[in-house]
């Protein structure tokens, strides 16, 4: 269960960064999240643990796994809504 809390806790901090450096404001805190985690899943998938090799912190390693996954996901997400 705590390891679940850490899961949205990183997704929500990640999703609102980057909001805030990708669109220059948040969702809100639910679009955060989800955008935080998606952006958690597909960065995972993508650079896997590349970054935990670099860092060597596992939570700072996964925040940045996040931000990076999130915004790419806003990334995506702001070419289809054109």
């Amino acid at each position: 269960m705590e390891g679940f809390l850490w899961f949205i806790l990183i997704g929500l901090v990640a999703g609102f960064l980057a909001g805030k450096v990708m669109r220059g404001g948040g969702f809100g805190i639910l679009i955060n999240i989800l955008v935080g985690i998606g952006g958690a899943i597909l960065g995972g998938w993508l650079i896997g643990g590349f970054v935990a090799d670099i860092v060597g912190h596992a939570l700072i390693a996964s925040l940045i796994t996040a931000f990076l996954g999130a915004c790419l996901l806003l990334w995506i997400i702001s070419l289809f809504k054109k």
